[in-house]
């Protein structure tokens, strides 16, 4: 059966609730369709710190306060895993999940990023309990205290550099022996006080008592050897993935797959939106993805309202 929207938002992170909130205020029919529990990586948020009007809130419970925000409008949320979007012969779009089919005169995609993960045992155990793939979002965590940051890239310097100004001290894991980050970012990291540097060695294991990260296990890419390096916080910092297979084949991504789009949220694609992590854009926080997302929420308005205008 193919379901017929106003607009179908792919994503129900708090870009896609957000969207959805603007599109179906404005009196459009909305879908919002996830494959997992909406909120997205807010719900692997212990706290939130950064997001105005909260001191500090659960990342569960800022999902839900979003969630009943979106819907209150009377937009739709269904599950379902985007498999292929293609746009129709009448500009409209056509959305296929594993679940069903959607017919719509717009699309905001709003499906995010994936952190790359190193694979070592005890990354996923101690995921937000030790283990971060974001400083900004939780360096507050770990005033006072030791953090190992992996990586050796632009991501990884700079968070070693912001964490420096909130903890006690910062150990900068590379599995090379020199950094790849800009010159002008390993100056500042080197004249660090609190940042040193293990250089030829990989994480071999996140270790910790079954409620938080107390060591990681090290290994040398030169010899072999292996030693633990106490620690009460692992950032990981080895790039992040764009979640835009869907749209792959639409050309509206980067050569590494992030969604570009103008000011405006709009992609190449006329009635094509993008907002949040999956954009082509610097600062990824809950903040920005929210403000993304009105600007796509008001323009598929305006979109759906030129069709109208077209088809009188």
């Amino acid at each position: 059966m193919t379901e017929q929207f106003d607009v179908v938002i792919i994503g129900a992170g708090p870009g896609g609730m957000t969207a959805a909130t603007y599109a179906s205020r404005a009196n459009l029919s909305v879908v919002m369709l996830d494959r997992g529990i909406y909120g997205g990586q807010m719900n692997n948020t212990a706290e939130v710190e950064n997001y105005p009007g909260y001191n500090s809130i659960l990342g569960a419970d800022l999902s839900e306060k979003m969630y009943a925000s979106s819907t209150q409008f009377g937009a739709e949320y269904q599950f379902g895993t985007v498999q292929h979007i293609e746009r129709n012969a009448d500009e409209t779009w056509h959305v296929v999940t594993d679940m069903n089919d959607y017919q719509a005169n717009s699309v905001i995609v709003a499906t995010g990023s994936e952190y790359k993960k190193l694979g070592a045992p005890g990354e996923l155990d101690y995921a937000g309990r030790g283990v971060s793939y974001c400083a900004v979002c939780d360096g507050a965590f770990f005033k006072n205290q030791e953090v190992v940051v992996v990586g050796g890239g632009d991501s990884a310097i700079e968070e070693a550099v912001y964490l420096a100004g909130i903890v006690d001290h910062v150990t900068v894991v590379h599995r090379h022996d020199q950094l790849k980050a800009q010159p002008i970012l390993q100056k500042r990291a080197f004249a660090t006080d609190n940042i040193d540097f293990i250089w030829d060695n990989e994480v071999e294991s996140i270790n910790g008592d079954g409620t938080k990260v107390e060591s990681v296990t090290l290994k040398n890419t030169q010899t072999g050897e292996t030693t633990e390096h106490a620690t009460a916080g692992v950032f990981i910092y080895i790039g992040l993935l764009p979640v835009s297979d869907a749209v792959a084949d639409l050309g509206v991504t980067d050569d590494l797959g992030w969604i570009k789009t103008n000011e405006q949220m709009e992609t190449s694609q006329p009635g094509l939106f993008a907002v949040g992590d999956v954009r082509q854009k610097q600062l990824r926080q809950i903040t920005t993805a929210v403000g993304d997302a009105a600007i796509a929420g008001q323009n598929a308005y305006a979109y759906n309202e030129s069709l109208k205008d077209h088809a009188e």
